[in-house]
């Protein structure tokens, strides 16, 4: 090998690790984090299995995953923006009622995917195959909750998995 072929070598080597080093950024750049919930319905109605495939089927990846029983702190801290409406203390008594399946999941677009598979909150208008479509009851009583954007997720993923419990 002559010194013109050992530095094309290393041009070689260091254009393929800069490469990287840019692929890398991208895909921490494109890498979003979205807080789940499997509500007490989901969990009762022994959904969680399938609920959890179709995030991995839509190349989610679970980051973190924990079952927990709510109390009355926690659902408030987390629904608080929902005080005052008429349906508020259902969905207290609702979310306090039995185990969560609460998640982190993350990869590009997490948020709108996870939006697409969960469905409209209103099962009545969620399509079948959507999560809510096919085991959501009601409004309130839908299987899944999904955090809306990325400030939400931030928030909820703190209440859940930061420094609330």
């Amino acid at each position: 090998m002559n010194l013109k072929t050992k530095i094309e070598n290393k041009t070689m080597i260091k254009t393929e690790d800069k490469n990287k080093t840019q692929k890398s950024e991208k895909d921490i750049k494109d890498c979003e984090r979205s807080l789940i919930i499997i509500k007490p319905d989901g969990v009762e109605k022994k959904a969680v299995g399938d609920i959890i495939s179709r995030f991995e089927k839509a190349g989610l990846e679970i980051e973190r995953i924990r079952v927990l029983e709510m109390d009355r702190t926690i659902a408030y801290t987390h629904y608080r923006e929902h005080e005052g409406r008429p349906y508020f203390e259902r969905l207290m008594n609702y979310m306090t009622s039995g185990p969560s399946i609460v998640m982190i999941i993350k990869g590009e677009n997490a948020i709108s995917k996870s939006r697409e598979l969960m469905g409209p909150t209103d099962p009545a208008k969620a399509p079948k195959g959507s999560i809510r479509g096919d085991y959501g009851s009601d409004v309130t009583i839908n299987s899944i909750h999904g955090s809306d954007c990325s400030e939400s997720a931030e928030r909820e993923i703190n209440i859940f998995f930061g420094n609330y419990l």
